[in-house]
């Protein structure tokens, strides 16, 4: 039987992950309508492994990042759902299954807990949390694949494999193509929390994600584009935005670029940041709901961070005097 949902697979030189990622979706307890890859320009083998795994394929000539393969990607899609997965995921079986019977009427996206591919006793990301700094985390990574296990509704969810109306998601715009990868998919939950719109975290709905494998941990190019997109979420939500909040978690983060020897990258993203920065038109949402989502959030981030105790954010509710 196949469900109301088309599976959309954006792709940039993925050959060798893209077949597995096609596999897995087909092979859903509750079959996809469609499969379609969305090709960024790859020079690799990815058309033939799309098209001999019998997904549908559309193609761009060059690579244009993930928010505008995304977007066209669910344009193209005529089902009531659109599943976002990523090249370097794996669905467990049931997952499309679970999600959907996890989503009441009320619910825009949902999205469930992933596991670390290469260490599945190990959460890769849960739900999304953004701070006052403009410095989003995924909630629970590194952690237990044994803790987070509360279904619950949440403002934030990765857009590495989840569910979404596509009627919501083209009504809100889609992705802001301006980000191409990296926050994208926190500044169209914010979009869409602001709107009143409710996110769905379905535990049982399990993904696995080779993390970071197209541009690397800390590679150059990703630091960039963190950096810069920062700044595009502060101008473009944040209802007071250059704070003491802002000042300690850039700075930090900054800290941890250098640390990790990518300083330059950071430098070059803040300054790309800074230039485009003035072209952005700030949200027209109510403030005070704003600010509710963002201090809701910061507060979770505080809780956790009490039991995870990561450095950044140890030192970073020390330096904003929390």
């Amino acid at each position: 039987m196949h469900s109301d949902v088309t599976v959309v697979i954006p792709n940039w030189n993925g050959a060798g992950r893209l077949a597995r990622a096609i596999q897995s979706a087909r092979s859903q307890t509750i079959e996809p309508k469609e499969i379609l890859v969305v090709d960024n320009g790859s020079t690799d083998d990815s058309l033939q492994e799309a098209s001999d795994a019998g997904a549908l394929v559309l193609r761009f000539e060059e690579n244009t990042g993930f928010s505008r393969a995304v977007n066209a990607g669910v344009s193209e899609c005529a089902t009531h759902w659109s599943a976002i997965v990523n090249n370097d995921v794996v669905l467990e079986p049931d997952w499309l299954e679970t999600l959907l019977a996890g989503c009441n009427s009320d619910i825009a996206y949902a999205s469930g807990k992933i596991l670390n591919a290469k260490d599945p006793s190990l959460i890769d990301g849960t739900y999304d949390l953004l701070s006052w700094s403009g410095c989003a985390w995924r909630a629970g990574h590194g952690a237990s694949a044994g803790l987070f296990n509360e279904a619950r509704n949440v403002h934030f969810l990765p857009l590495t494999a989840a569910l979404v109306q596509r009627d919501v998601f083209l009504r809100m715009g889609g992705l802001d193509v301006r980000y191409e990868s990296y926050l994208e998919d926190v500044d169209f939950c914010l979009t869409c929390a602001a709107a009143g719109l409710k996110g769905r975290y379905i535990p049982k709905a399990i993904a696995y994600h080779e993390a970071s494998s197209t541009l690397g941990a800390w590679s150059p190019r990703m630091v960039e584009l963190l950096a810069r997109n920062q700044l595009f979420l502060l101008t473009k939500h944040f209802p007071r935005r250059l704070t003491r909040p802002v000042l300690a978690g850039q700075l930090l983060w900054g800290l941890l670029a250098f640390k990790h020897g990518a300083g330059q990258a950071w430098l070059k993203g803040k300054w790309k940041g800074l230039n485009t920065m003035r072209g952005i038109r700030p949200s027209q949402f109510d403030e005070a709901r704003l600010t509710a989502i963002l201090q809701e959030s910061e507060d979770e981030i505080r809780k956790l961070q009490a039991e995870q105790q990561d450095t950044f954010w140890q030192q970073y509710f020390r330096w904003r005097g929390r």
